[in-house]
């Protein structure tokens, strides 16, 4: 059995173990795949494994071969799966994954937003400290986070684990959901209310028709003056400009993201120049264990397929 990874790099630089899927027939890994070999590298493979790398409807009817893609992450929306249904091709995730990393990572960005860790480390180092009269000195003062409302947008299995933290830092917490799902510690509410309530938001929704542009200058408008603003989610779920002028004008006080709308960040993204913008590289996701879990959970779904027992088919 032919088995091609097209992108194995970001789940795996050289410090997890690709020999789950070596078990499966012959494997061949490519740390990335320009758009124009994908069709060259599937040629003759039976199995396919991609990341980020998009299996258009020509690429598929190309494959002749090919009978199981897995993709190494949750979303799957790189999959034309109309095409794959009709070659017969079963698809299949890796879902949750990363529940816990992700989770840590929102809490990261708003400790980081309250805290002003990196700000007083340096300055310390750059000899502020050492030049005060008094044993405690500060330039910009923490954010207490208790008695703060956190509002959850999206209560799926991170925006649950985001929710038990903020309320184990003293918090109130609301969501909105489509759904109430259990495991919720919070308040269900409508999306207005949670706009209109939150001191801190925290997006955790995916990227759809009714949420790209979610958070724009309408709804913006809605906000507390001075709301923290996170997103680990997807960067289409924002409108940057319209963040970056509310950064601007301090109706939001902190905008913490580790994703943007395109990736990796453009050059005039205007978020780069933005006041109080924290950005990070769209690797909330990234730990050992994580990474080393996707290749798990992958070789398991392959396992599942070749036995006749598909599972985390999306297609």
């Amino acid at each position: 059995m032919q088995i091609v990874v097209l992108d194995g790099y970001c789940v795996n630089p050289g410090d997890v173990d690709w020999s789950p899927l070596k078990a499966f027939g012959t494997l061949s890994v490519y740390d990335r795949t320009h758009p124009d070999m994908v069709a060259q590298r599937l040629r003759g493979a039976d199995v396919a494994f991609v990341n980020k790398v998009k299996l258009n409807r020509d690429v598929l009817l190309s494959a002749r071969n090919l009978k199981f893609i897995g993709v190494l992450a949750t979303g799957y929306d790189v999959v034309d799966l109309a095409a794959a249904r009709e070659r017969g091709i079963t698809v299949t995730n890796v879902p949750a994954y990363s529940t816990e990393a992700v989770a840590q990572h929102a809490i990261a960005l708003l400790l980081a937003a309250c805290q002003h860790v990196e700000l007083h480390a340096s300055l310390v180092k750059n000899g502020a400290w050492t030049a005060q009269p008094d044993f405690s000195w500060f330039q910009i003062a923490p954010i207490l986070l208790s008695g703060k409302t956190m509002g959850v947008i999206g209560c799926g299995r991170i925006g649950c684990r985001v929710a038990k933290i903020a309320e184990a830092l003293g918090m109130r917490v609301i969501g909105a959901n489509p759904h109430k799902k259990n495991g919720f510690v919070g308040e269900y509410v409508p999306l207005d209310t949670l706009f209109r309530e939150s001191d801190v938001i925290s997006l955790h929704c995916p990227s759809k028709a009714d949420t790209v542009g979610l958070i724009r200058k309408d709804t913006i408008a809605k906000m507390k003056n001075g709301v923290i603003l996170l997103n680990t989610a997807r960067g289409s779920l924002v409108s940057e400009q319209d963040i970056c002028d509310a950064l601007k004008s301090g109706k939001i006080a902190c905008y913490g993201t580790d994703v943007a709308s395109e990736e990796p960040i453009s050059k005039s993204n205007p978020l780069l120049k933005a006041p109080n913008c924290l950005i990070t590289s769209h690797y909330a996701w990234t730990p050992k264990p994580m990474r080393q879990t996707i290749i798990d959970v992958s070789a398991d779904n392959l396992a599942a397929f070749l036995s006749g027992k598909p599972k985390n088919v999306v297609s």
